[in-house]
């Protein structure tokens, strides 16, 4: 996740835009939220970031939590669609696409040191507010949908093995992959991502059917 870049021609040429503007807060707050958490995001800090002022920030949002809606509403959302959901739509193998996602996370030291974002901001604000809880859970089930949907169709064309319940599947992988970002998260090493990201690959392997492409030009 790259950083926010401030406006080549500073808070006026932000003010002739609107929708740029918009942009700029929107990316500045979700940075501020991935570094301090939402409760402790520095509405200054934001404005400093994107390079505009209080009262720009507030003709777009009414509040901190309308901004904080929007940036999982439009940053996260879309980030987890980018890496999850698009891929698999357009896989015509589901279990190689998600090999090839899982090992796409980056291992350096500061962004397991950051975690997920979709997952650090459902854990801090879904049992203290309900707009969050809402918003957090439609993007995980959108992310959960996109898996078991993807198993189904390797299921169809007899690339997913048929024993397996996708949906299930879908939900265990999520929580598997989530379980070692936490871990990395909280140990600040990057072995147990590439640890996490062995084991998880090694189950969605699994799952490939016996006669399935690649096992069967293996045998040829």
């Amino acid at each position: 996740m790259s950083a926010v870049r401030k406006p080549s021609r500073g808070r006026r040429t932000a003010s002739r835009n609107p929708e740029r503007t918009r942009e700029l807060l929107l990316q500045a707050a979700f940075q501020e939220i991935l570094h301090s958490g939402f409760r402790s995001a520095d509405v200054d800090a934001i404005l400093a970031a994107a390079g505009v002022t209080k009262g720009a920030l507030y003709y777009h949002f009414v509040n901190k939590e309308a901004l904080g809606y929007a940036v999982v509403d439009e940053v996260i959302a879309s980030l987890t669609h980018q890496k999850w959901v698009q891929p698999l739509r357009s896989a015509k193998n589901p279990i190689d696409a998600l090999i090839r996602i899982v090992h796409s996370e980056s291992v350096k030291r500061e962004d397991v040191r950051r975690g997920c974002p979709l997952l650090n901001l459902s854990q801090e604000m879904s049992g203290i507010d309900e707009g969050f809880r809402r918003r957090t859970a439609r993007v995980f089930k959108d992310w959960h949908d996109a898996i078991a949907e993807a198993l189904r169709e390797g299921q169809k064309r007899r690339i997913v093995r048929n024993d397996i319940d996708a949906n299930e599947t879908a939900t265990f992988l999520i929580a598997a992959y989530e379980g070692y970002v936490v871990l990395g998260k909280v140990s600040q090493d990057p072995r147990t991502m590439r640890s996490g990201q062995k084991r998880v690959s090694c189950h969605i392997e699994s799952l490939r059917a016996a006669r399935g492409p690649r096992r069967a030009a293996r045998r040829g």
